[in-house]
């Protein structure tokens, strides 16, 4: 079943194109990544599937109702999450909670309920009296997820959720959407610049100038490589990086720590290349092919 559906979506400011005629489609509790650098018509694409924004041209419907038509509708059944901080930072956590429910217009009998189940769900019980202003990044993130929860709704857009936040507090977070995705059937739609936090997401779109470049799973996105990638590992490792970069053999070149990631025209240049490393004295510690990761094929996809 369908709970978003994008058809030829559309936005123009004045002469700038922010979002050229985008299409996809996403399905019930499905965890949907939106990836794509800064300024590649992102945000722009949330904002007009909450029913904030109204597109240019083309068509959309969000949790059954028409974006255009119907997009006050749709407020009431999504929840929003931006990577700005939004809370109250000098509520309690209970009193912002209890904020949002106000906000939702919850009713009396089932505040209560609905908050115990946030503070729950979050792991923030032990915390619901202290003021928001003191809490670790990683529970304030929490927090404004939960506080976006409060009215159940069908769908939640998460805008980088996770932006400066440590890779426990991110794993945590993650940990809490998986717990959404399962027992509240809820649909994720969310953005990161994180590659291992796409590597969670079961439906990925790259968008790049407002054009989405590929989309699907990330191992269907992987086998979009048509070059062969190869790991090399060596010393000195910029006289390595600065001699393979002038070979024609190589597509790309993508550092990962102390290795390369090559991305090679034909399996053919191997010899070349180890020759190549062999004349400047280099000391090759590794030299093989490998799976691309999702950050190989950002990367290939946003460079083409």
């Amino acid at each position: 079943m369908k709970t978003i559906e994008v058809n030829n979506l559309t936005k123009v400011f004045g002469k700038f194109v922010a979002v050229n005629k985008i299409n996809f489609s996403v399905e019930k509790s499905e965890i949907f990544g939106f990836l794509g650098p800064n300024g590649a018509g992102k945000t722009t694409t949330i904002r007009m599937l909450c029913g904030i924004l109204q597109p240019t041209s083309g068509a959309g419907i969000v949790a059954g109702f028409d974006i255009i038509r119907e997009n006050e509708k749709i407020k009431a059944h999504i929840g929003y999450m931006s990577q700005r901080f939004s809370l109250y930072r000098d509520l309690t956590l209970e009193e912002n909670i209890d904020f949002f429910s106000g906000i939702y217009r919850i009713p009396n009998q089932k505040k209560e309920k609905r908050k115990a189940w946030a503070l729950e769900i979050a792991g923030l019980g032990d915390f619901k009296n202290r003021l928001t202003y003191e809490l670790p990044a990683g529970f304030k993130q929490r927090l404004a997820l939960v506080c976006a929860l409060m009215h159940s709704p069908s769908i939640v857009f998460l805008d980088e959720p996770t932006a400066g936040v440590d890779p426990i507090s991110r794993r945590q977070f993650w940990d809490l959407i998986y717990r959404l995705k399962n027992e509240e059937k809820t649909t994720i739609f969310i953005t990161t610049h994180y590659m291992d936090e796409a590597e969670h997401c079961e439906q990925i779109a790259l968008i790049q100038d407002g054009i989405i470049a590929a989309i699907g799973s990330p191992a269907v996105l992987k086998k979009t490589i048509k070059t062969k990638v190869y790991l090399l590992q060596g010393n000195p490792f910029f006289a390595i990086k600065d001699a393979l970069e002038k070979e024609e053999g190589i597509a790309n070149i993508v550092p990962f720590g102390l290795s390369l990631h090559l991305f090679l025209k034909d399996d053919r240049y191997v010899k070349i290349l180890k020759s190549r490393l062999k004349q400047i004295g280099a000391e090759v510690l590794q030299f093989e092919p490998i799976v691309p990761s999702l950050e190989d094929v950002f990367i290939s996809v946003m460079k083409k």
